[in-house]
């Protein structure tokens, strides 16, 4: 049987200062491809459904063959329901600063996570998508981070953006404080790791990587 991956993206658009954000594509269209060439079946979902707003500076590249097909996919989304977690071998959440608006107190998605968590399932997630583990804890009240070797949007990497003052909170300060590990790579460049069931990458550039290393999870 192949594997089921459920991804989980943001519905959220403006960040406080005004400017437009939303999914960051390429982190959402690079694993969704990998994730399709294994084989595994694929169910992409999103806070509220329907359209998934795009981040205007990740376009870039939109037009490429190989994530128009990614893209298209995003203008119709199933709303998240606690039901996803039934048969999902793996939860992968692509970042976009707005996941940090939508992703931290959706109890939806915490209650999703904090299911596959406990059956030992596959958990990855890239650049701001981390903020939705923030909350996550498992039935005993233990943060899922806890102990272990994390990474994510660094808050260096935020300040250069000149977005910390706009954020509800700094993502690495906060995995920090949930007691994760945090261990980072070189601002702007590809860096991914992967503690057991649990894989998290830094950035944009980091969306390959972390993609390969939720299908080693998977295969192992």
């Amino acid at each position: 049987m192949s594997k089921k991956v459920l991804m989980v993206v943001t519905n959220h658009t403006t960040i406080s200062n005004g400017q437009k954000t939303g999914l960051w594509l390429e982190e959402f269209a690079v694993p969704y491809n990998l994730f399709k060439e294994k084989g595994y079946d694929v169910e992409v979902t999103s806070i509220r459904g329907g359209d998934v707003p795009l981040d205007p500076n990740s376009l870039e590249d939109a037009d490429k063959p190989e994530w128009k097909k990614a893209k298209d996919i995003l203008r119709e989304t199933k709303k998240l329901s606690v039901d996803h977690a039934n048969g999902a071998d793996a939860i992968f959440l692509p970042g976009g600063h707005g996941t940090m608006f939508d992703f931290p107190d959706n109890e939806t998605l915490q209650s999703v996570i904090q299911t596959l968590a406990e059956e030992q399932k596959v958990i990855g997630a890239v650049c701001h998508g981390p903020s939705g583990l923030v909350n996550v804890t498992y039935k005993d009240g233990t943060p899922l981070v806890n102990g272990k070797k994390v990474n994510g949007f660094t808050d260096e990497e935020e300040k250069e953006m000149q977005l910390e003052d706009h954020m509800p909170f700094m993502l690495e300060e906060m995995l920090r404080e949930r007691g994760g590990e945090f261990i980072a790579g070189d601002k702007w460049t590809d860096f991914s790791i992967r503690d057991g069931n649990l894989v998290t990458g830094q950035n944009p550039m980091s969306s390959e990587s972390t993609a390969r290393k939720v299908i080693e999870a998977l295969e192992d």
